[in-house]
């Protein structure tokens, strides 16, 4: 089974995938003239200091970043970053930073069209994502379904399994405790805030969020100031390995420039979810004035996991010189574990630093993802499959710890891939609507006393 998973995940994203996520990202690049590096200062603002009360949606615009943030800062900008230094080397960084540079505008893209063609569900709440602008705005219902099948089986995979999975081998590390106790844990809490619908998912992710964020990166942070003298060192191992590969370190046996490639993107895309088309169902839950406003706001979200989380842990790993340790056993530290070993050689009991932001991390993007997957699985099947849904999720989270860390991140890439490739193909053929709703929103954004476009 672990073969044929490699092999799929290989040939998703050894060629064509990859062209074509660059591709759409570059392609909206030049159409918007770069809008993501003129309006990023604005949107950074506007994420944390607006809230449209009286706009349609059913949660805040920090409440949507917040649930939005709680699907992409999660294990992937720890055990994902970690594991991609493991099979890509270092390099694997900047091309993560390259994937997330062009991945900004993606998300911006994703989020307008979400908000443009959201519609009212049965049930009285917003719903939109991928699968409805690609119904409405193109009329492919196939390629709509297409999406939110991968999108449903997404939720399962990178949304459940290898969080359930990275939280209880955190609490085996540190505690001793059962995988099989953990994930019984993880499926009593998920079950009571999935009872609360996207409000209370929404609640939840303002606090937890935040917390985590703060606590994560502050002490990212520290380390880093006691190893300032290092850092230097650890961009030029960055940007030298990007273009060479990586020779055998320690454990560690090394990586080609192909590889390095391979993982920052794909490891990139798992963490800021720039093209997946998961984030766009937030936004359109979001109460928003225009498309532009929330799409802005959502934007961020890339930068906030890409470049500050993701740098933050790679330096770690980097200035402590725990890449390519083993642990008691002489296996190779990888995922969450490495992580916690660089914070532990650093800050005394920092592995507990590490451990409750892996718990706060993958249990707020086990909540993000089952929204996500309750609105894929509500428009092939309408309101009455979320019961089953939900106790199916609930059910995937209690057996993820069983599964192997292997087996896990496949089945997420293979995912990913899947949901990726007809969002982007809707995307690329939705275009002149995002250019069109983008200069009306700008051209308003100008008549905006508060307000003075980038040059």
């Amino acid at each position: 089974m672990k073969e044929i998973l490699v092999k799929a995940d290989l040939f998703l994203w050894n060629g064509f995938l990859i062209y074509l996520l660059l591709g759409v990202g570059l392609y909206f690049t030049v159409r918007l003239r770069g809008m993501q590096f003129r309006y990023l200062p604005y949107a950074l603002k506007l994420a944390f200091t607006r809230n449209d009360r009286n706009a349609e949606g059913d949660i805040s615009q920090f409440q949507s970043l917040m649930t939005a943030l709680a699907a992409t800062i999660g294990i992937g900008s720890i055990a994902g970053m970690a594991t991609a230094l493991m099979a890509g080397g270092f390099g694997a960084v900047f091309w993560m930073w390259v994937v997330a540079a062009i991945g900004m505008v993606t998300k911006y893209a994703e989020a307008i069209l979400a908000v443009k063609y959201r519609r009212l569900d049965a049930a009285g709440k917003m719903s939109g994502g991928p699968m409805h602008y690609i119904e409405q705005g193109l009329g492919w219902k196939g390629l709509a379904k297409g999406f939110a099948i991968a999108g449903a089986l997404s939720s399962f995979a990178g949304g459940n399994l290898t969080q359930s999975h990275s939280i209880a081998a955190a609490m085996h590390e540190m505690f001793s405790i059962p995988h099989l106790w953990t994930g019984a844990s993880i499926a009593l809490l998920t079950g009571a805030v999935l009872l609360g619908g996207i409000r209370g998912l929404g609640r939840v992710n303002a606090v937890l969020v935040p917390v985590m964020a703060l606590l994560y990166i502050g002490g990212g942070l520290v380390i880093l100031a006691l190893h300032a003298g290092k850092i230097p060192a650890s961009f030029l191992l960055i940007f030298q390995n990007a273009f060479t590969g990586q020779a055998a370190v320690g454990g560690f046996l090394g990586a080609g420039v192909m590889g390095a490639v391979q993982m920052g993107i794909v490891r990139g895309i798992s963490s800021n979810e720039a093209g997946l088309g998961s984030a766009p169902i937030a936004a359109a839950a979001a109460k928003t004035d225009f498309p532009g406003r929330q799409a802005l706001i959502s934007m961020t979200g890339v930068f906030l996991s890409s470049f500050i989380v993701c740098t933050i842990t790679v330096l770690v790993v980097c200035v402590t010189g725990v890449f390519g340790s083993t642990d008691a056993s002489g296996v190779l530290l990888n995922g969450a574990p490495l992580v916690m070993r660089a914070f532990e050689s650093t800050i005394p009991s920092g592995k507990w630093i590490v451990a409750v932001g892996i718990v706060l991390f993958g249990y707020s993007t086990i909540l993000g993802w089952s929204y996500y997957g309750e609105r894929c699985m509500e428009y092939l099947f309408g309101n009455r499959i979320l019961p089953s849904y939900r106790l199916l999720f609930i059910a995937v989270a209690f057996i993820g710890p069983l599964f192997s860390l292997d087996v896990v991140w496949a089945l997420v890439d293979i995912m990913n891939g899947l949901m990726a490739l007809p969002n982007l193909i809707g995307l690329l053929f939705l275009a002149p609507v995002v250019v069109r709703e983008s200069r009306g929103f700008f051209q308003m954004l100008e008549q905006e006393k508060s307000f003075t476009i980038p040059s």
